[in-house]
C-alpha cells in the first residue's frame, strides 16, 4: 500500500517587531536629550539676559563722564550757566551714586542734557513751570522725562509763607508726609502720582525763576525737596539736595528753614550742598531742623 506523498510547505513568518522595552528605551532617550537641550539653552539665554541687565545698570565710563563734564565747563562762564566748580560738585555725587541713581531736577537750564547724560542708566526727571519749554524739550529729546507744574507762590510772599509754614508744622506743612495729599501752600502736589513713590537719591533745585518779586521763586521747590528727603521709603538713608543761586535771599532763607544749616556740607560758588537723612522715627520731631532757623535775612536782599 502506497502512502500518498506528503508535501511540507515551508514559508517565512512575519519578522518579529521590536519589543515594548525597546520602544520605552527610545522614548526615554529622546526625553533625556530634549530635557538636556532645553536646560542648556535656557541657562545660556538667562546668562545673556543677566549680563545685559548688569550692563544696563553700569555707570557711564569714566572717560566719557569726564569728557562731558570738561566740555560743559568750557562754557561755564556764560551768563546763566553753572560754574565749573558747581558742575563738578554735582557730578561728583552722581559719579558716586550707585547705578541706577534717581535724580530729580527742578528747572530746565543749559545743564539739562548734561545731567541726563551723566546719570547714565539712572532715572532723571525734570520739573519746570514752563509748559512751552517742556514741550520743546520733549520734541527735541523724546527720551528725556520732564513735567510742567504750576507754582502758585511769588518771591514777594516769602516771609508770609515762612510764617504760615511755621504755623502748619504739625499740620499740612509737616516735614514727613505724602505730598500728593498735602494742602500746604508750599507743597508741589501736582506731579504725576508715581513720582512721589520714588526714593530720590539726588535733588537739584535750579528753578523756577526767582529774579523778581513777581517771579514764583524756589520756596516750593526747596520745601518739597526737604519733605521728599525726609519722607522717602527705601533707597539710601540720605538724600543729596543742591540749591543753585544759594546767595539769594529766597534760596538762603528757605534752605535754612527746610534743609537746615546742620545739613549743609559745602558751598561752591553759588551752589549749596545739603545731605539730609530720612526720618525713620518722627514721633518726637516737630520741625525740619534740630535748631529752628532765625530767618533774619533782610527783605531788601531778596
Amino acid at each position: 500500500m502506497k502512502t500518498g506523498a506528503k508535501f511540507i510547505v515551508l514559508h517565512h513568518g512575519a519578522p518579529a517587531g521590536p519589543s515594548h522595552r525597546a520602544w520605552l528605551f527610545v522614548f526615554v532617550l529622546f526625553f533625556i536629550f530634549t530635557f538636556a537641550f532645553t536646560l542648556f539653552t535656557t541657562r545660556d539665554a538667562a546668562a545673556r539676559t543677566s549680563a545685559a541687565a548688569e550692563n544696563s545698570k553700569s555707570s557711564l565710563p569714566n572717560s566719557v563722564f569726564d569728557a562731558l563734564l570738561h566740555y560743559a565747563a568750557l562754557n561755564a562762564s556764560s551768563t546763566g550757566r553753572m560754574s565749573g566748580d558747581e558742575l563738578s560738585t554735582v557730578a561728583a555725587v552722581l559719579r558716586r551714586c550707585a547705578a541706577p541713581c534717581n535724580l530729580l531736577v527742578f528747572g530746565l537750564s543749559h545743564e539739562t542734557l548734561l545731567w541726563n547724560s551723566l546719570n547714565h542708566n539712572g532715572r532723571t526727571v525734570f520739573v519746570s513751570d514752563s509748559a512751552y519749554l517742556v514741550s520743546k524739550l520733549e520734541e527735541k529729546q523724546p527720551s528725556i522725562e520732564a513735567y510742567d507744574v504750576q507754582f502758585t507762590t511769588k518771591v514777594s510772599e516769602l516771609y508770609d509763607l515762612i510764617e504760615y509754614s511755621k504755623g502748619e508744622l504739625r499740620g499740612e506743612c509737616r516735614p514727613v508726609q505724602n505730598l500728593l495729599f498735602s494742602d500746604c501752600k508750599l507743597a508741589v502736589n501736582d506731579l504725576p502720582n508715581h513720582l512721589y513713590d520714588v526714593a530720590w537719591d539726588v535733588i537739584l533745585v535750579d528753578g523756577p525763576a526767582g529774579y523778581s518779586g513777581a517771579a514764583p521763586g524756589r520756596m516750593s521747590a526747596i520745601f518739597t525737596a526737604g519733605v521728599m528727603a525726609r519722607s522717602k521709603r527705601g533707597g539710601a538713608a540720605e538724600t543729596h539736595v543742591f540749591v543753585h543761586e544759594f546767595d539769594r535771599g529766597v534760596e538762603r532763607v528757605c534752605s535754612e528753614e527746610f534743609l537746615c544749616a546742620e545739613n549743609l556740607v559745602e558751598t561752591k560758588d553759588l551752589l549749596g550742598h545739603f545731605v539730609i537723612g530720612k526720618f525713620e522715627d518722627n514721633r518726637n520731631r516737630v520741625g525740619f531742623c534740630s535748631v529752628s532757623a532765625s530767618s533774619t535775612v533782610p527783605q531788601n536782599s531778596i
